[in-house]
């Protein structure tokens, strides 16, 4: 059987055996007999962290059991919205992310040529 803790409105926190099923059920006080409410305590490292890495570190547990799904047009939006963000911040030609490459080629005739992304299509 765990240790719960309860809080006395008059001898303060206790702490008492209790089953499982009865995790949420009140307890009587040791000293005077009167019920009590359970009560979760936080370990002080908690409240003392940084705001930055608490929100990670709840982020991180939710995402456990239900991780976030992000469909292709919230990909892309979010893709916009950090290049403008990077574009207010550093000017459009910055140089400090890469260009995208193209995947367009021209044979010797001088016809295009997309050799990676549709081979079996004929180019005009």
């Amino acid at each position: 059987m765990p240790m719960y803790e309860y809080k006395c409105a008059k001898h303060g926190v206790f702490e008492e055996l209790a089953t499982l099923e009865d995790y949420d059920q009140p307890c009587a006080c040791p000293q005077c007999g009167q019920i009590s409410a359970r009560v979760l305590t936080l370990p002080p490292e908690f409240l003392n962290m940084l705001k930055e890495k608490r929100e990670a570190i709840e982020r991180n547990e939710k995402a456990q059991h239900a991780p976030e799904i992000m469909t292709m047009a919230q990909h892309k939006e979010k893709k916009a919205e950090e290049a403008a963000r990077h574009a207010h911040k550093h000017g459009s030609n910055c140089g400090c992310q890469p260009k995208k490459k193209s995947n367009l080629f021209y044979t010797a005739e001088g016809n295009k040529m997309f050799p990676s992304m549709r081979p079996w299509m004929i180019s005009h």
